[in-house]
């Protein structure tokens, strides 16, 4: 990998990971719903003005963004709130790779290796010591919501492969129109107006960062940055870089918010890294001369964060044409 795209991999994933401290600040100031549909609503709005709608049926798009908005964000957000360290959270989101690669192996018959079993399992023994270290049945709760919100990621992953979009900025643009108003309207029916009012006394410079941080940068930087090196380099090269994101999101919340990682915190995040190592890395395959782009549809490369589906071809287009000079 380049050096400019070798910082430019760093980059993302010191966002994304950042962005997992960053939202408890957020949170300090505002509702977790209304902190999300406030996202939501920026990232859409006004670019949709100026952005051409993708070129699929516009129900993955809509799918896509309550999906990803509401049981992701939604999740990812209320369990910060209710008590989850956010590097911890930060960790725990990983899991969507493993998630991703079972709906692979189930929906489209894609073949998963001894090693991403051996990490699968590897992964569940630190996420059940997460769970027993936690204190109080409000953060075992947000444990299960950020387990719950890595689902959700994998089901959106299963939505980006399936619809075979290619302009995945414009996609995350179009889909982050639909979460706003679920959000917004869920939280005034269940807490009425003390949320938005709360929201609207709190608002500051302290407040505000988190929104555009989450908006500018972890959405729409990020997403274009992550599918740019997608497209130039294998999965196998891109893959492990995303295990940055948990590192930078726990170091970067004992630096920021002062969050405290116990001993046995400790021990289970290096069994969940060290379990997701295992299922991610993948030996780089040895491609054939005649073939111009690595074929990225494995499980490992839907489960990675913001995979674009640009490079994906179905077997059907991987067949030789008749006037190729190979055919036998």
């Amino acid at each position: 990998m380049k050096t400019r795209h070798l910082v430019l991999a760093l980059l993302v994933t010191f966002v994304w990971g950042v962005n997992f401290p960053i939202t408890k600040l957020g949170l300090d100031a505002m509702d977790p719903f209304v902190l999300t549909g406030i996202r939501f609503a920026l990232a859409a709005i006004p670019l949709v003005f100026f952005i051409r709608r993708p070129s699929v049926h516009f129900g993955y798009v809509a799918t896509y963004g309550l999906i990803f908005g509401i049981g992701m964000w939604g999740a990812i957000n209320y369990g910060i709130a209710v008590g989850v360290a956010p590097g911890i959270a930060s960790l725990i989101i990983q899991l969507s790779a493993f998630f991703t690669m079972l709906w692979g192996a189930l929906l489209f018959g894609e073949r998963l290796r001894p090693a991403q079993w051996t990490g699968a399992a590897v992964v569940l023994i630190g996420l059940a010591g997460i769970f027993m270290a936690q204190n109080g049945a409000h953060q075992v709760f947000g444990v299960a919501l950020i387990v719950l919100s890595a689902v959700a990621w994998s089901i959106g992953n299963v939505i980006i492969k399936k619809s075979g979009v290619k302009e995945i900025f414009s996609f995350m643009v179009w889909a982050s129109l639909f979460p706003p108003v679920p959000l917004l309207a869920a939280t005034w029916l269940i807490e009425g107006a003390q949320p938005f009012m709360t929201t609207w006394h709190n608002i500051d410079s302290v407040a505000m960062f988190p929104l555009a941080f989450q908006v500018y940068l972890a959405t729409h930087f990020s997403y274009w940055g992550w599918n740019s090196l997608m497209r130039l380099y294998p999965v196998s090269t891109v893959a492990p870089l995303s295990l940055m994101i948990p590192v930078f999101g726990i170091v970067t919340s004992v630096l920021l918010i002062g969050e405290h990682v116990r001993p046995v915190d400790m021990i289970s995040i290096v069994v969940v890294i060290v379990g997701l190592a295992i299922g991610i890395y993948r030996r780089a395959a040895t491609h054939s001369p005649f073939t111009s782009q690595p074929q990225d549809d494995t499980p490992e490369a839907l489960a990675l964060p913001g995979y674009a589906q640009s490079e994906m071809l179905s077997p059907a287009s991987r067949q030789i044409p008749r006037s190729s000079p190979r055919r036998r």
